[in-house]
């Protein structure tokens, strides 16, 4: 098993509204999906990859993150730090900073973090930290890694090391791979109904019929 990518990374918002201008009209990512009801919503933006994810939930009583900059100490109960995004050149991604100051909103940078440069500026409604990244240098080996007290785990290399958790002793059989209704689930048929969205190609029509046996 190898995990591909990031699918979506997930934050709260009391705008959708301000949130989709933001993402949409002034970042440029696609507003790819979204779904709502009984006061809720779920809207994801999309990626130039075409597979990675900017989610937000918007429902009565959220709020706005403290604003806290990039990689800056805080004894706030917080688990994330900031999101950054790739451009594919320089000329990228001072293009991108053009357009985010042209907006009246400041940008800081870009910085030169060796591998590659990055801006930095707020979602100014939500107040998540963000940044964009061009990299510019490829590793050679891995893992690269420069510290003054360097930690013996990471010592061991890249990839997985054996032995430090119990082996699947239990699998789960074929006839109990199954899952819970979801508050996305009813996106599934009315996409389907209307056009919307296809199942994927290596998607097998057996699984397609067993999903349509078992809809509510």
């Amino acid at each position: 098993m190898t995990l591909q990518g990031i699918n979506h990374l997930a934050f709260i918002t009391d705008d959708m509204p301000t949130t989709i201008r933001f993402y949409r009209d002034l970042l440029g990512m696609k507003l790819s999906a979204g779904i709502g009801h009984d006061g809720y919503r779920h809207y994801f933006f999309q990626l130039g990859d075409g597979l990675t994810h900017v989610a937000f939930f918007e429902y009565e009583g959220a709020t706005v993150m403290h604003r806290k900059f990039p990689g800056e100490r805080s004894n706030l109960p917080l688990g994330f730090d900031h999101v950054s995004f790739t451009v594919e050149s320089r000329e990228e991604l001072f293009a991108l900073k053009d357009r985010i100051e042209a907006a009246g909103i400041e940008v800081e940078g870009a910085v030169d973090h060796g591998l590659f440069w990055s801006i930095y500026f707020y979602d100014p409604h939500n107040n998540i930290p963000l940044e964009a990244t061009w990299q510019f240098m490829d590793l050679e080996k891995t893992p690269a890694i420069s510290e003054d007290d360097p930690l013996e785990i990471a010592a061991e290399g890249a990839d997985p090391q054996p032995g430090h958790w119990p082996a699947v002793q239990l699998r789960t059989p074929e006839s109990e791979m199954n899952a819970l209704s979801g508050n996305g689930k009813p996106m599934r048929d009315y996409f389907l109904e209307n056009g919307l969205a296809s199942y994927g190609a290596d998607v097998p029509l057996e699984f397609q019929r067993f999903l349509a046996a078992n809809e509510d």
